[in-house]
């Protein structure tokens, strides 16, 4: 099982794939953990670079799950075969989810230091719908459209708990 989840911040990618990971005993990774550099300030790491750590993880392990907002970095993932969630389920959703956002420590050295960061994350959120470049709607759409593979677009966020019966069937 090869799982790549795409979509906006707050779309519910990172629960979907660590109740995924959990559910299937899946590796599972981040790609904000390897599109920049491990030391703040914030500095984006090259494109080369990250892409090179995605194949690895893809290479290094039979059963994954990956997710991020980096179209280009789950286009490297895509040439692996994985079934392809594009998280969609729009602007007032992924507001919402940020709001309530829990404590992100792999990114946060604190709650308050996150929550210091909400307006920014607000910000960029909205602007998903409206920017260019592999972080954009546009460009997820393109990455989605493309691929010939098993994949799904939700436009609402999948229940977990207890799981619907379509986020089940893509454990079979």
């Amino acid at each position: 099982m090869r799982v790549a989840i795409l979509g906006n911040s707050g779309s519910g990618k990172s629960t979907l794939a660590n109740w995924l990971a959990r559910s299937a005993n899946l590796a599972v990774l981040d790609l904000d953990m390897v599109a920049w550099e491990p030391d703040p300030p914030a500095v984006a790491r090259s494109s080369a670079l990250a892409e090179a750590d995605v194949a690895n993880f893809c290479i290094t392990h039979t059963r994954w799950v990956l997710e991020g907002c980096y179209g280009n970095l789950i286009e490297t993932a895509l040439q692996f075969q994985p079934f392809l969630i594009f998280l969609n389920p729009g602007l007032a959703s992924c507001t919402a989810h940020c709001l309530n956002r829990p404590w992100e420590p792999h990114k946060y050295p604190s709650k308050q230091e996150q929550d210091a960061n909400i307006q920014l994350l607000l910000s960029w959120v909205a602007e998903y719908y409206t920017r260019d470049g592999p972080l954009s709607l546009a460009a997820h759409q393109a990455v989605f459209d493309k691929y010939p593979g098993r994949k799904v677009e939700l436009q609402r966020v999948p229940q977990l708990n207890p799981p619907e019966t379509e986020v089940l069937a893509w454990l079979r």
